[in-house]
């Protein structure tokens, strides 16, 4: 039979037997018990499982499983048992209700005398037949088992009509084991880690099990909002945002900072009592920048339509950006200053003027 188990046989195992479900040291459940599940992988590298997949012929009530390895726990006391498939196994189901669907359970299961009265000792891979309702239910797990397939039998299915739509009637029930600290490929399962520091790959994003829930892996950072503090270099002349319109938002991956913000200058806005072209304006960025720059990022100066400039942000300090005028108006009118933006520069700013800007920079941290 081309489904072998090792440790199972009263009557000792051969070599090829030992050699084929030799299993080392697996996924833990507990200090003594392992994770039941297929091993992964496949022959060119393409799938996750490629071990025990069924594969219906069509317009049959006949499918086939292919070849592959597994482990199935029992208690702690009992251990588990290393199962190898050599060679791809037939199925047949029988064929449907003559007035509902059910749905059949696809098992590999593990038969020990010595446990369950069983009179076999081996490893078979088995249909447990479902029961025909309005509204099937799924079989119940038999003991020693390992789902692979729920099958849903179409009412009136047979070989002469049409037999199982298998690109419809299956559902994937296999779960995967891995060597202790290696990642586990998740297809269906939502089982908790084994221990924290454990690892998953879940569609294509890396988790870690902190010893309480899956996380991703490493933490994806997300934008939070920031309300900058609106200072002068020299100290006097301080603004203050009134009724403005902040949003200010950054994300901090690794040490790269990314940032934009947009301000809206409200009615009870200030900008600095008896202020000059000299009280240039700061504002604390998010995150401390590991030196200062002379270029982080650029913004947009806006008071009318023609009325704009570009100024480019740079930190003046590690702990503040200020900006630099770079352009004159569309309409080539003339600033009425140039320079480090204040507030006289590069005009006289008002109630409904605007800042906003882009910017990156590295953080100290």
């Amino acid at each position: 039979m081309p489904v072998r188990s090792g440790w199972l046989s009263p009557d000792g195992q051969s070599r090829e037997d030992t050699r084929l479900v030799s299993l080392g040291a697996l996924t833990p459940t507990s200090p003594v018990a392992t994770r039941s599940g297929i091993l992964p992988g496949s022959s060119n590298g393409e799938f996750r499982l490629s071990g025990f997949t069924l594969t219906g012929t069509s317009g049959t009530m006949s499918a086939t499983i292919s070849p592959g390895r597994a482990v199935v726990q029992s208690t702690d006391a009992r251990g588990a048992y290393p199962v190898a498939l050599t060679e791809y196994l037939p199925l047949v189901f029988a064929d449907g209700n003559a007035q509902y669907d059910r749905i059949d359970l696809v098992v590999l299961r593990v038969h020990d005398d010595a446990y369950d009265g069983s009179g076999r000792f081996e490893a078979v891979v088995e249909i447990v037949q479902g029961t025909a309702a309005a509204i099937p239910v799924v079989p119940d797990v038999p003991g020693l088992s390992l789902p692979l397939y729920e099958v849903r039998v179409p009412a009136n299915a047979s070989t002469g009509t049409n037999g199982i739509p298998w690109s419809t009637a299956l559902t994937g029930r296999r779960t995967a084991t891995v060597a202790v600290g290696g990642i586990l490929p998740v297809i269906s399962d939502t089982a908790g880690g084994a221990y924290p520091g454990q690892y998953r790959d879940i569609d294509g994003q890396l988790q870690r099990w902190n010893g309480t829930a899956w996380t991703d892996y490493p933490v994806l950072p997300t934008w939070q909002s920031w309300t900058p503090t609106w200072t002068t270099n020299t100290g006097a002349a301080t603004p203050s945002f009134g009724n403005a319109t902040l949003s200010c938002r950054y994300v901090k991956f690794g040490t790269t900072v990314h940032l934009n913000f947009s301000i809206t200058f409200g009615s009870t806005t200030t900008y600095g009592t008896s202020a000059t072209t000299s009280d240039n304006w700061r504002f604390s960025l998010p995150v401390a920048a590991s030196a200062v720059h002379p270029q982080i990022g650029f913004a947009e100066l806006g008071a009318a339509n023609e009325t704009r400039a570009v100024a480019r942000m740079y930190c003046g300090t590690t702990t503040t950006f200020e900006m630099q005028i770079s352009t004159g108006r569309p309409n080539a009118a003339v600033h009425a200053n140039y320079g480090s933006v204040d507030a006289l520069t590069p005009w006289t700013w008002a109630s409904g003027n605007t800042i906003r800007g882009t910017a990156t920079y590295e953080a100290a941290s």
